[in-house]
């Protein structure tokens, strides 16, 4: 079923703040001169940030690549103007902590040149959808609006969604800021040249633009450009805050809402900006990347209001001077929207492009009040255009109750400031969800980093235990081995004796009474003369023991009273016996023989 448009419908909450966009709605559109010095940034969009790709003492042209994009979620980042890079060091930014900023400082020529191998496409409506689409990711688009998010992303919708409707932010509901409303009446050929490209791009028909009711100039103009183009519709809108919201806007024009974590494809729709509908006409047709964007400079506390186009890198300083300077009455400078705008303490700060306005806003402009205590009043839940409960959320993130935060939402809050703006209690709610959810990404990180070193411990550990276990499942098979081994050394000397039996005493007597019966007369005479020897070194021996024996003996003929020298004097008696018997035996072997 397709989307109707035929009725109006109101979102959840939103606020009427005072717009104050009389100071500047009727200030046309002026170009600021060229400032001496250029600070460009290289992370102007949501997203990694680019790389620099120029050094310093290079000569650039307007258009030329300085920053390569990093990443999926990026864009490329060009030369405002044509002169020298002087160098690429941090500089102020508009970071609401104040923190610096890598930047290309380009000194200009004065000359503006473009590069001159830009080329554009001639018929971009018979053009490939993929070729368009280089061409707006090239020109480093992202969103004018504020959200800075490269442009060539949305208008690359996965292929299994289909987009029923293109909706043209034309709203700019944030109070003060009259720079799209100026475009819309300016330019409005521009915006619907891109607003075609964009349609044949995306391969839709339909295409709505919604512009609030106070800018009724704004509405004329674009009425009057839209009728030469039938797929375009311009929509009146009631005045709401924050109307301009992406999920906000198609929810009142179509009636879908987004749900939590999804993106507007998901529902059929794509959002863009009106300036970046002329940024993506530029880019297509004349091949020219995005250096320059519309700012609203307005506010009681600056001498002169204006709507500017600016070139990206432009310190804050030159737009002020360009205005007149700043009133002693100011009291306060906002980058942006007073609602989601950021407060500046620095007027190097640069022009980037998301850059909407300058505010030089007064004391009666400005709220001043201290903090006070939540009393419970419940107005916050009330204009909280996502029907959160910002002032519970606001509690979990001032006490850092961080799991608890997530589970109310908080990355839902889209920080339009609704709440904030009717707390009575002046409580700056939406610095608190900044900070919880700063803090949860911090924490998210930081689990992430624990656990990847709980991985590597335990890889560590499982690594160390199977070396180990290698080790000693090694030494196991050499201790195996080695008993092996001396198992087998212990086989082979069981072996052995027997088979050298032959040479054990007792086998050799056989074999030396065989060489007493030689046949050879010498050997037998040298076995007879050494077994005599032999029989007549073991008489003597014999008779020493019997003399030694016989000299233990009392001097009266008895034995000796001492049991141990007559027990030996027993032994030696007995071998004295023994040795006369063998003497005898030998010499009667011996005698044998020699016959």
């Amino acid at each position: 079923m397709g989307i109707a448009l035929t009725t109006l419908r109101k979102f959840h909450g939103g606020v009427h703040p005072p717009e104050h966009k009389n100071l500047s709605e009727y200030c046309a559109i002026e170009e600021l001169p060229m400032p001496k010095q250029l600070y460009v940034p290289l992370h102007q969009h949501i997203g990694a940030p680019c790389a620099p790709c120029v050094s310093a003492g290079e000569k650039v042209l307007k258009g030329t690549v300085i920053g390569q994009a990093q990443g999926f979620v990026s864009a490329p980042v060009h030369a405002p103007t044509s002169g020298t890079v002087i160098g690429i060091k941090e500089h102020a930014s508009g970071h609401p902590s104040g923190l610096t900023m890598l930047c290309v400082e380009i000194e200009p020529d004065g000359e503006d040149r473009w590069r001159e191998d830009l080329e554009g496409i001639t018929l971009p409506m018979r053009a490939e959808p993929a070729a368009i689409r280089d061409k707006i990711r090239d020109a480093g688009i992202v969103g004018l609006g504020g959200a800075s998010f490269p442009s060539f992303i949305k208008m690359s919708p996965p292929k299994d969604k289909e987009v029923e409707l293109l909706v043209i932010n034309g709203v700019e509901c944030e109070p003060y800021l009259t720079c799209d409303a100026r475009l819309m009446e300016e330019r409005g050929r521009e915006i619907c040249a891109g607003i075609e490209i964009m349609l044949h791009a995306l391969q839709t028909k339909r295409c709505v633009i919604g512009i609030e009711e106070n800018k009724p100039g704004a509405i004329r103009a674009m009425r009057k450009v839209a009728a030469d183009y039938p797929t375009i519709t311009v929509t009146p809108l009631p005045v709401m805050y924050p109307q301009g919201s992406e999920k906000q806007l198609i929810e009142v024009l179509t009636g879908r809402q987004v749900p939590s974590g999804k993106l507007p494809i998901d529902v059929g729709v794509i959002c863009h900006n009106v300036a970046t509908a002329v940024a993506i006409r530029d880019a297509v047709k004349l091949g020219r990347p995005l250096v320059s964007r519309l700012v609203t400079v307005t506010g009681k506390g600056i001498e002169r209001t204006a709507n500017l186009e600016v070139l990206m890198g432009t310190p804050i300083q030159h737009l002020v001077d360009h205005c007149g300077g700043l009133k002693k009455t100011v009291k306060k400078l906002v980058m942006g929207g007073p609602m989601m705008g950021v407060t500046l303490t620095n007027l190097d700060v640069p022009v980037v492009k998301g850059t909407s306005g300058l505010l030089a806003m007064t004391a009666e402009e400005t709220v001043d009040k201290p903090e006070g205590p939540c009393i419970r009043c419940g107005h916050c839940l009330q204009a909280c255009p996502i029907s959160l409960i910002p002032c519970e959320m606001s509690w979990l993130a001032k006490h850092e109750e961080l799991d608890q935060l997530q589970e109310y939402d908080v990355f839902d809050c889209i920080e339009c400031g609704s709440c904030a703006y009717v707390c009575p209690s002046n409580i700056p709610l939406v610095h608190y969800f900044r900070f919880g959810k700063l803090s949860i990404h911090a924490q998210k990180r930081e689990d992430e980093r624990r656990e990847l070193t709980k991985r590597r411990t335990q890889a560590k550990e499982e690594r160390v235990a199977k070396e180990k276990a290698a080790k000693e499942r090694k030494k196991a098979e050499m201790k195996a081995k080695a008993a092996a081994r001396k198992a087998a050394a212990a086989t082979a000397e069981s072996a052995k004796p027997a088979e050298e039996a032959p040479a054990t005493p007792a086998a050799a007597a056989p074999a030396t009474a065989d060489s007493t019966t030689s046949a050879d007369p010498d050997k037998a005479a040298k076995v007879v003369r050494a077994a005599k020897a032999a029989q007549a070194a073991k008489a003597a021996q014999a008779a020493k023991a019997a003399r030694s024996v016989k000299s233990t003996k009392e001097p009266g003929g008895g034995t000796s009273s001492d049991p141990d020298q007559a027990a030996k004097a027993a032994r030696a008696a007995k071998a004295a016996k023994a040795a006369k018997a063998a003497r005898a035996a030998k010499a009667a072997k011996a005698a044998k023989a020699a016959k």
